[in-house]
């Protein structure tokens, strides 16, 4: 028989064992994701237009007179605004890459200017990319446009002068869009309430 000591040593010796080591250690609540969009394109009659308040750096896409979708966007940072005004779109690329912004990196692939220009120095041994811009669909013939990108901080202006659109999201807006489909930007008052669920 074994001894209840024993016993009892051994469950403290396995309690500080799982707490300690991390053995048994509970997984992490996951973060909650910020919802960027929401699209509930019925496919039915009308088109699609595009409507971006700069102000709330949201877009409202309708098909016809109805919402059918909204989402975040980031427009031109400070120095770099975006422009209001009525456009359309005038060309669609699955990719585009820029011939105005980029980074400079090493051989390793490690950045080293994230904000370059092809006109930047490049160090001896690195080299200078292009920023590639996904499901591109230009609104200006000075290089605006529409396409994928990071929203590092919803609601606030990061670019410098594009619409970045959520990279999950893009791909779904292209798809319904063509040449000759409007794009409006506006700058209204702020509101207090972001936009809800759809439905």
């Amino acid at each position: 028989m074994i001894p209840r000591l024993f016993i009892s040593f051994s469950l403290v010796c396995l309690s500080v064992l799982t707490t300690s080591c991390g053995l048994f250690k509970p997984e992490e609540p996951a973060k909650a994701k910020a919802v960027l969009y929401e699209w509930a394109d019925d496919g039915g009659p009308g088109e699609i237009s595009v409507e971006i308040d700069l102000s709330e750096q949201i877009a409202t896409y309708k098909r016809g007179d109805r919402v059918i979708g909204w989402s975040f966007v980031s427009t031109g940072k400070e120095g770099h605004s975006t422009a209001t005004g009525d456009y359309t779109i005038t060309e669609r690329l699955p990719l585009k890459l820029s011939n105005r912004y980029g980074w400079i990196a090493d051989a390793k692939g490690t950045v080293t200017n994230g904000d370059a220009k092809p006109t930047t120095p490049v160090p001896p041994g690195e080299f200078y990319h292009p920023s590639p811009m996904h499901y591109w669909m230009r609104i200006t013939n000075y290089g605006i446009g529409l396409h994928a990108g990071e929203i590092p901080r919803p609601g606030e202006a990061a670019s410098h002068g594009c619409i970045r659109l959520p990279r999950d999201f893009v791909p779904k807006l292209y798809e319904v869009t063509k040449v000759g489909t409007p794009v409006k930007i506006t700058r209204g008052k702020p509101r207090l309430s972001r936009p809800g669920t759809l439905g």
